[in-house]
């Protein structure tokens, strides 16, 4: 009888170790089992390579699991079967129901998802033998699984796991409900994450606001342009504005033009413009910053598909995208967003969609639009007229002010805080 007990509770301590082991490996870290593996932690090794196949565990885990309740389940009615006749059974079936509630599920669970890694790194080496023993079982039972599967016409492969990009947002998002990571921490993170979908044509600088140099003037002219603006490289052209020619560097203006005035010389332009370098306006933030690192440059021009010029994008342009606005004593800072006293806001048309999300933590979908009113004439469907208004994605936008076909700025009232589009 002593025997009996102590093989119920043998049995029972099994089954809470196969249960707690299942929890402790589908929580556990992978991204921190790797990083110990790779510091030479053998049990995180162990641990990886049991995750590899994590179908094959799991069904392991749970046929021992189920196993040992029910022959411990089988003994313990024996056993009461003895001390209390018929009504055994029934003693039997509470006490178990009971112990394998407590000791074999919440118990070992509830300690395991709170130690996930120290959990698996422990039991690792025991799991190895008990899966390798097994394997011949499991894999008899998943070929048995397949064809019950397949004769209810359901899918027998397993979905594809969250593409890496996908879960890594995820769980800083989810840290960040929870308060653990900083809002400015989830966008620069989200920024890297980003930098692969994002285009150059979303975060350059527009033909129409760039500070170009044309070659052709005067020295004076050209030194007045380079004073009046705060640009360390200045697009140059010739004949027409679409038409650069290079690049000029106020540096190398400022040591031409010393040295002209040292030597009686005269100052050639062209002899100091670097060759421009032109990028098609769908290469992504991801590839345009690997190549101004392999090139070591800091400035090219974005042209179409039928090579018109369309602005330039810069080292700093893309860094932004990561770390936010990088603003100096040199820089003049116009951030385009006014916040009124009402709490609308008055936002210039050509101000990105992913700023004002990254800046307000909104979710403007910023697919079919790069600035905010390119949104509103996609939603819109038209150009509208000034003084219009439409409402979209729970927010409010008022036409201001139009130059020709051009929104340049907008009122836009946002939804309450907490609404679902903002979150």
């Amino acid at each position: 009888m002593i025997t009996s007990f102590l093989a119920v509770m043998g049995l029972l301590f099994l089954s809470g170790l196969t249960s707690g082991t299942e929890t402790a490996m589908t929580a556990a870290s992978r991204a921190r089992l790797a990083a110990l593996a790779a510091d030479g932690n053998r049990r995180a090794g162990i641990a990886q390579r049991l995750l590899e196949n994590r179908e094959r565990l799991i069904s392991t885990l749970l046929l021992g699991n189920n196993a040992f309740n029910i022959v411990a389940a089988a003994m313990a009615t024996e056993l009461f079967l003895r001390l209390a006749g018929e009504a055994g059974v029934v003693y039997a079936s509470f006490t178990m129901t009971v112990l394998v509630v407590i000791f074999a599920e919440v118990l070992p669970k509830t300690y395991a998802i709170r130690h996930p890694e120290q959990f698996s790194l422990t039991i690792a080496p025991v799991v190895r033998v008990f899966v390798t023993l097994l394997t011949p079982l499991t894999r008899i039972l998943d070929v048995l699984i397949n064809l019950i599967l397949r004769a209810f016409g359901a899918a027998t492969t397993s979905a594809p796991l969250a593409h890496a990009y996908e879960e890594i947002r995820s769980t800083i998002e989810l840290h960040r409900e929870e308060g653990e990571i900083a809002k400015h921490d989830r966008d620069m993170l989200g920024g890297i994450l980003d930098l692969g979908e994002v285009a150059v044509s979303d975060i350059m600088t527009h033909r129409r606001n760039m500070v170009t140099v044309d070659a052709s003037l005067d020295l004076d002219a050209i030194v007045q342009i380079v004073e009046d603006n705060p640009f360390t490289r200045y697009p140059a052209w010739r004949g027409e504005p679409d038409h650069i020619v290079g690049y000029l560097h106020a540096r190398d203006l400022l040591v031409a033009v010393k040295r002209a005035q040292a030597t009686g010389s005269k100052v050639d332009i062209d002899a100091l413009l670097s060759e421009p370098w032109f990028i098609p306006d769908t290469t992504s933030l991801k590839h345009q910053l690997l190549e101004f690192r392999q090139r070591r440059q800091h400035l090219a021009m974005v042209v179409d598909e039928y090579g018109s010029l369309m602005g330039l994008v810069t080292l700093e342009d893309i860094i932004e995208e990561i770390v936010g606005d990088i603003v100096d004593e040199k820089d003049v800072e116009v951030t385009g967003v006014r916040v009124q006293a009402d709490g609308s806001m008055l936002v210039e048309g050509d101000v990105t969609v992913r700023d004002l999300n990254r800046q307000f933590d909104w979710r403007l979908p910023d697919e079919e639009a790069a600035t905010i009113a390119g949104l509103v004439i996609h939603e819109a469907q038209r150009i509208p007229e000034v003084g219009q208004s439409f409402t979209f994605h729970g927010f409010r936008f008022e036409v201001k002010n139009r130059k020709g076909h051009q929104i340049t700025r907008l009122r836009l009232i946002p939804p309450p805080p907490g609404d679902a589009e903002t979150n």
